[in-house]
């Protein structure tokens, strides 16, 4: 049996409500969190959202990430989009530059970039996109790691452009058998029970595996552990993954 690691990072999506449009807990999530994988305006949150959750961010020590998208309102960032990479790569930049410059102003600074929906996806099985996606970090800052699943194209494109790679998983997303997750919309692909949900995490991190959606057997690699700022009870989620590793004795902090 792999021996728990003795740090594991608890990132969640924050920064995501819109106007007049909220969603999710910033302030809660962030008092729990070590990492916060903040909008950059492409797929959700307006410019005050995305400033307020820097600050907060920074106040609670939390390590700020990039949560690039697709340019999506409307769709939330989750609908598939096959756009030319010369372009996603523009789009990809554009929206780190964005993050990092608000951050700087609140007195921290983008140390991540994560895709959000359906580019982490595409981009986990898509060369050409997952391509796209390392040029753009590797543009702008070549110190910036990729958070993205273990053995997946975005994790190959981010080692071929000399990126540091870190491997994530989820606390509140199903898996089907090849270690890719159910899709939003079929039944289970999205976990609320808190029991469940920090059983699950620990089992993950401590390398004892977890059953799949298809009832196989898993072992995922993960250094960083995520809870969706989205989900219902995020915050309440969030609190019982944290208690639960801190049971286990790993121990809780950012990756960078």
């Amino acid at each position: 049996m792999t021996q728990a690691p003795r740090v594991v990072d608890l990132n969640a999506d924050l920064g995501e409500s819109f106007g007049a449009w909220r969603l999710g807990d910033d302030h809660g999530l962030l008092a729990v969190v070590t990492s916060a994988n903040i909008a950059c305006g492409f797929h959700a949150g307006d410019p005050l959202t995305i400033r307020r959750a820097c600050a907060d961010a920074v106040a609670n020590g939390v390590a700020i990430g990039a949560q690039v998208s697709y340019r999506d309102l409307a769709g939330f960032g989750r609908r598939e989009m096959t756009v030319p990479p010369a372009e996603l790569a523009a789009e990809v930049l554009y929206q780190i530059a964005a993050l990092d410059g608000v951050a700087r102003a609140e007195g921290g600074r983008v140390r991540y970039v994560k895709p959000h929906g359906a580019l982490y996806n595409r981009a986990a099985r898509d060369p050409e996109q997952a391509a796209a996606i390392a040029e753009a970090i590797a543009s702008y800052d070549p110190r910036l790691p990729l958070l993205t699943l273990a053995g997946s194209a975005a994790a190959a494109a981010a080692q071929e452009a000399g990126l540091t790679v870190v491997a994530e998983a989820f606390a509140d997303r199903a898996y089907n058998d090849d270690g890719s997750l159910v899709k939003r919309g079929q039944p289970g692909a999205v976990i609320t029970d808190e029991a469940q949900v920090a059983a699950r995490t620990v089992a993950i991190v401590t390398g004892q595996g977890i059953e799949s959606a298809a009832g196989g057997r898993l072992r995922l690699t993960a250094r960083s552990v995520c809870v969706h700022g989205d989900t219902p009870g995020a915050v309440r989620l969030a609190t019982a993954v944290r208690a639960a590793l801190e049971r286990a004795g790993v121990e809780l902090a950012p990756f960078a």
